[in-house]
């Protein structure tokens, strides 16, 4: 470093900022600043002479015995010094002269303060502040300064990887979206086609019911006139089982009936689900939405897991059926794993002393009304489904993970199911969707739906 720095004023140097990538929520901590601190007893000539060997120093810092009193900047000071009789009464005065004319308000923020809300900060100063190097305070009470110039590029890159990554998670969703739609119409042309031989069994089970019964009844009548039969009739009686037959055909007609029914709910709630490409919402019974949902994941579960509603008075909901019956099939698949693979490894891990509880899910819904921000409004009205388990709950690390995702400034992480959900209740919806976790007591989901 130059001689001439003595032992008096201290050479300047650049902070190294860090190695990661930058994003929204970087802080200043990870940019390069300047420290050069002055005490307020040297003169100008001799700051000015470090200014002029380091050209992108933007300024020096000012304190008295250690104590920080201000900050002048290259700009002002070079300003002050070229006026009229500048060097005459400013060069051979010390700092604390040049500074009582040259002090303007400045940006002081904590070394915490992402780099996004500095430089909101910083351009809400006045227009002539505008380039003044911004005074940073770091954890260890010491003072550095930031390049205004550095902060505006920095803050634009963060801005365009922003957009950047808005845009491409954009597409990923259109791609999506369009798949939901292909898929949903070629579901949707499958359930058709079931539905048709579905629909003739329907409709014809009832006749071969009634014409069967009437078969039965002209056997029993000529039982009953012909009371002696030929051994050959007895003999195909038997052959046939004509007894059991005769108990069995009702029963087995009833069975097919019982089975054409099923399939073709199932098939209805496949074409519920399908219509993911819905242009405006509709009026659609919430309660029919949650049972076609169950009817389809009904074969993972298989008994194992116990479901109870408790269904309350809901009017019409105008919504997008197929996206909501999308979120009601995310939200009851993510309850479902849960709850299998905890009694999976309850079931590996069981102790005879203890007793293990049967998976529940309860699945509520009612109309609630909310207070409004504005006190001269009404209250605001809305549907609420909560579907709630009896399982272990998640940890605090995972419901901050679920919470985060949530979050549209999020850059890095998948679009998981919940993800998606949030974002078909809450932008395509204008809804609220909530989660409470606790513990050894379960995880509880909120679904809230303006009613209009």
């Amino acid at each position: 470093m130059p001689e001439e720095f003595s032992y008096q004023i201290s050479p300047p140097f650049l902070s190294e900022g860090s190695d990661r990538d930058l994003g929204l929520d970087s802080t200043l901590q990870e940019l390069p600043m300047y420290n050069f601190t002055v005490e307020i007893n040297h003169t100008g000539m001799e700051v000015a002479s470090v200014l002029e060997k380091y050209p992108l120093l933007p300024g020096v810092i000012l304190v008295e015995q250690g104590q920080f009193i201000g900050m002048i900047s290259r700009r002002r000071l070079l300003e002050f010094l070229i006026r009229p009789f500048g060097q005459e009464l400013f060069v051979q005065q010390p700092l604390a002269v040049l500074y009582s004319y040259a002090r303007t308000p400045m940006l002081l923020v904590t070394d915490t303060t992402s780099i996004l809300t500095t430089m909101q900060l910083s351009l809400k100063r006045s227009p002539e502040l505008l380039a003044e190097p911004i005074v940073v305070q770091t954890e260890s009470g010491a003072y550095r300064l930031l390049d205004v110039q550095e902060l505006n590029i920095i803050s634009w890159q963060i801005r365009g990887i922003d957009n950047l990554v808005r845009y491409e998670r954009s597409q990923a969703q259109l791609i999506q979206n369009d798949k939901m739609a292909n898929l949903g119409r070629l579901v949707d042309g499958v359930a058709h086609e079931i539905l048709d031989p579905v629909g003739f069994i329907w409709g014809n089970i009832t006749y071969v019911s009634t014409y069967s019964q009437d078969l039965l009844k002209l056997i029993a009548a000529y039982d009953q006139e012909l009371p002696s039969v030929s051994q050959a009739i007895n003999q195909i009686k038997e052959e046939i089982e004509f007894d059991f037959l005769e108990q069995d055909l009702s029963r087995s007609l009833a069975s097919i009936r019982t089975g054409a029914e099923r399939l073709k709910k199932l098939v209805t709630s496949l074409q519920n689900f399908c219509h993911i490409d819905e242009l405006y919402p509709k009026p659609v019974d919430l309660h029919a939405c949650i049972d076609s949902i169950i009817l389809l994941i009904n074969s993972r579960i298989q008994g194992e897991i116990e479901i109870v509603k408790y269904y309350g008075q809901l009017p019409p909901v105008y919504c997008f059926m197929g996206q909501l019956n999308q979120v009601l099939l995310n939200i009851l698949s993510e309850v479902v794993d849960t709850l299998l693979n905890e009694a999976v490894r309850q079931q590996l891990h069981l102790d005879e002393t203890k007793t293990v509880q049967k998976p529940r899910i309860e699945i509520t819904t009612e109309v609630i009304s909310q207070e409004a921000s504005n006190p001269n409004a009404p209250d605001s009205r809305w549907v609420l489904i909560r579907i709630a388990d009896n399982g272990s709950g998640m940890s605090q690390e995972l419901q901050q993970q679920i919470t985060d995702s949530f979050s549209l400034e999020t850059k890095n992480g998948k679009n998981t199911s919940l993800t998606v959900s949030y974002r078909i209740i809450t932008v395509r919806h204008g809804g609220k969707l909530n989660f409470h976790s606790q513990t050894g007591i379960g995880t509880k989901f909120e679904i809230l739906l303006p009613l209009v």
